[in-house]
């Protein structure tokens, strides 16, 4: 780890790049996700977690680092991860999102990591690092800062966005911006499990969210997977 971390910052001093600071997650305090409830003996189904966001909204920043990945710190191995964007598609194909159209490169940027990767802890550490300076987004050096602390190769990411001119990557937009619609949701960040809302971040407060503690997520998702 001392290794990777001594290359990372080397390699940005070298580059003069943009200093982005680590994620607040999975290996706070030294911590590395638990598998002891996906052992054998507690079966093998997955609960599914979809999650409503915007690229840009600082509702979703603190849904994610406040509930979502503390969470998941002891779970990722029982959960069916899934990252929905809210946006509205146009007549003509387009898709236009509520922070301008630098969220919709925001959006296609993070739905094209997923492809590339679609591990929960790579999703979420690179989405995560992301909020931390979205207004920046979809700023160069922050996604190339995003992508080498997450093993996202960045010339992947750049010939999936970029992928016939640009349309594989709306495409992505487009599919994830129906799920939301179909799902009735249009508040980021909304929490679901097995479709069911079970938290909403909306305006800087928890609304329609009586458990919206990590501790009690997680012991609702051991629940529902039968490990309690």
């Amino acid at each position: 780890m001392a290794l990777i971390l001594c290359f990372w910052i080397l390699s940005f001093v070298i580059r003069g790049g943009l200093s982005v600071p680590s994620p607040v997650a999975w290996y706070a305090n030294g911590k590395t996700p638990s598998r002891r409830y996906g052992s054998p003996a507690y079966g093998t189904s997955k609960i599914p977690m979809d999650i409503y966001i915007m690229s840009k909204c600082p509702d979703a920043r603190d849904c994610m680092q406040m509930l979502i990945l503390p969470t998941m710190q002891n779970v990722s191995d029982i959960i069916d991860l899934n990252l929905s964007y809210i946006g509205t598609e146009n007549a003509d194909g387009s898709v236009t999102c509520k922070h301008g159209p630098t969220e919709c490169q925001g959006n296609i940027i993070e739905l094209c990591a997923a492809q590339i990767n679609p591990d929960p802890k790579t999703i979420l550490g690179f989405t995560m690092c992301m909020y931390l300076q979205y207004p920046l987004i979809p700023n160069r050096e922050l996604v190339e800062s995003c992508a080498l602390q997450h093993w996202i190769p960045i010339e992947k990411l750049d010939e999936c966005t970029s992928r016939d001119n640009g349309e594989f990557g709306m495409s992505l937009l487009r599919k994830s911006v129906a799920k939301s619609a179909e799902d009735e949701v249009k508040i980021s960040c909304t929490v679901k499990l097995e479709g069911k809302t079970v938290c909403v971040r909306d305006g800087g407060e928890w609304v329609d969210c009586p458990r919206h503690e990590p501790q009690e997520l997680e012991d609702d998702i051991k629940k529902l997977a039968g490990k309690q």
